[in-house]
């Protein structure tokens, strides 16, 4: 099983998940997005799925319904959960495995970066908004 990757910046759960679906390193990932997204407090589901195309993954963004719903079990998805008090600006998870890689796992227990945790869980701890689909 691959190792989880932990996110560095408060709102760079996009980063760890655009690195664990290319298989690289955060820091690594950081340098490949460019300076501007590193710092960034948003990751756009449009941007992420450019920059995941950028390295040949074909990915494409489709906002969940319910007929999209069964969608997001597949390897390799990367979600975009709602906003909630725990995820004021969603949080993004990926598919793997059969589990959710979560790039932050321990933020409902501990809200600081310094502290971040990641890991996998069974479930979405949120409703997704936006799927990325590997085709």
């Amino acid at each position: 099983m691959r190792k989880s990757i932990t996110q560095e910046f408060d709102y760079g759960c996009g980063i760890a998940c655009f690195a664990f679906a290319l298989g690289v390193k955060y820091q690594e990932a950081t340098l490949l997005l460019g300076e501007e997204q590193a710092n960034s407090q948003r990751f756009w589901v449009k941007d992420l799925v450019r920059e995941l195309n950028k390295f040949e993954l074909d990915y494409e963004a489709k906002y969940v319904k319910p007929h999209i719903s069964r969608l997001i079990y597949k390897e390799g998805v990367i979600v975009l959960i709602r906003r909630s008090k725990i995820y004021p600006v969603g949080h993004y998870l990926i598919r793997y495995n059969n589990l959710w890689m979560g790039p932050w796992i321990n933020l409902p227990y501990n809200n600081n970066i310094l502290n971040a945790k990641s890991g996998f869980r069974k479930r979405l701890p949120g409703k997704p908004m936006y799927a990325l689909i590997p085709r």
